[in-house]
């Protein structure tokens, strides 16, 4: 008796559960399609559609007021060129720091990361050079101010008849060579990059010479680099103390593929993000190589960009937009119009006849203010559906 019960039981769950489904199918086909018949006509592909495509399927006339259709329609658009690229210091503002002497470094005044003004004090050499060079400008110096005194005694002598003619222009000759050294010596201690206030105390007869000189800044920025250590021997001429470089600007060195070259020209602005930091760094295109990358088979290009904040580093990868003066009239449709097949693969709807609409695959470009670039499977005028394709796609799955 249990088992005549169970038994009627499942067949009511059962009869319950087709009534359900029965009740679920009528009310989508209310809302949805009426499906046209295969043997009908209307069901068949107009001699307008593409070989291949998926039959027709009506849309009820009640529904197509719900269904949002554009024609496909040709525009311009600015050309912009993706790449990647590589951070480094402004090389048109990076400089070594180099002594002009040699010896031993005594102090050192700055470490890597400081910020130091043009002409500011690096670091100080102690060297046997500069005591030579400062003694020979005082020496220059003395016998400027000896040969101007006898010049002066000879002239004097001269307008009293007491000494030749030829006297007094041997004095004057002497003197100027006395004045020729003393700029020689002078030049001397300007190339050590000794300050004019050193001159004027190496001028003090008496005054000890210091045999210290300091290795300054060429110019206002970041010691990127930090090369020597105390104590130190270095060499004058060779031995690299420091780099500094204006980290207010830097170069990303991109490169660029065959096909876009032709659209790339020196002075295009570009657009640089970091996925790690918030916000567009923004620079320019100033070099386009003349060889190719056998390596990447690319052509390597320069963009000098801001970094108001020193955030970027030296060889930091960012990402790179190119904004060309090229533009191209291509089709596009709406981005919402475009929907995906079991393989991933971009489609459309397209309404091939009022209220009848047949699947499209299309070949898709880049994306634009909300617009996609169709390469290939659509025409200029032809009307697709741009909202409610979703509704359309699982219809014709149904189909």
């Amino acid at each position: 008796m249990l088992a005549a019960m169970f038994r009627s039981r499942t067949r009511l769950l059962s009869m319950q559960a087709w009534a359900s489904a029965a009740v679920l199918t009528m009310a989508y086909c209310e809302m949805g399609c009426s499906f046209a018949s295969p043997d009908k006509t209307e069901v068949k592909p107009p001699e307008t559609a593409q070989a291949g495509e998926p039959k027709l399927f009506k849309v009820a006339p009640d529904q197509i007021e719900h269904l949002k259709l554009a024609k496909v329609a040709r525009t311009s658009w600015p050309v912009t060129i993706h790449t990647t690229g590589t951070v480094d210091w402004d090389a048109d503002h990076t400089t070594q720091a180099i002594t002009q002497v040699n010896g031993p470094i005594s102090r050192i005044l700055v470490d890597a990361g400081a910020q130091v003004a043009q002409g500011q004090p690096l670091l100080y050499v102690s060297s046997p050079d500069v005591a030579a060079a400062v003694s020979a400008y005082r020496k220059a110096r003395n016998r400027e101010a000896l040969n101007r005194r006898i010049a002066d005694r000879t002239k004097d002598l001269l307008d009293h008849g007491s000494v030749a003619q030829k006297d007094y222009e041997n004095a004057i000759a002497d003197y100027n060579d006395a004045s020729t050294d003393v700029q020689t010596s002078l030049q001397t201690l300007k190339i050590f990059g000794i300050t004019s206030s050193e001159i004027d105390q190496a001028e003090r007869q008496g005054s000890p010479i210091s045999t210290e000189l300091a290795v300054r800044s060429p110019i206002a920025g970041m010691v990127v680099q930090k090369l020597v250590s105390p104590g130190m021997l270095i060499q004058a001429g060779s031995t690299v103390c420091f780099m500094v470089s204006a980290v207010s600007t830097v170069w990303v060195q991109g490169h660029i593929f065959d096909r876009d070259l032709p659209s790339v020209r020196v002075g295009d602005p570009v657009e640089e993000t970091n996925p790690s930091f918030d916000g567009v760094f923004h620079g320019r295109l100033t070099y386009i190589g003349a060889s190719m990358d056998p390596a990447t088979r690319t052509t390597p290009v320069r963009i000098v960009t801001q970094n108001p904040h020193g955030i970027l580093k030296k060889d930091m990868f960012v990402e790179a937009v190119v904004h060309t003066s090229t533009r191209s009239n291509i089709l596009v449709v709406p981005v919402a119009a475009l929907l995906r097949d079991d393989n991933n693969e971009p489609l459309v709807y397209v309404q091939v006849r009022p209220g009848e609409f047949a699947q499209r695959p299309v070949r898709t470009g880049a994306e634009q203010n909300g617009f996609v670039a169709i390469a290939s499977g659509l025409g200029e005028g032809e009307e697709i559906v741009t909202d409610g394709g979703i509704f359309l796609q699982f219809a014709n799955r149904m189909q």
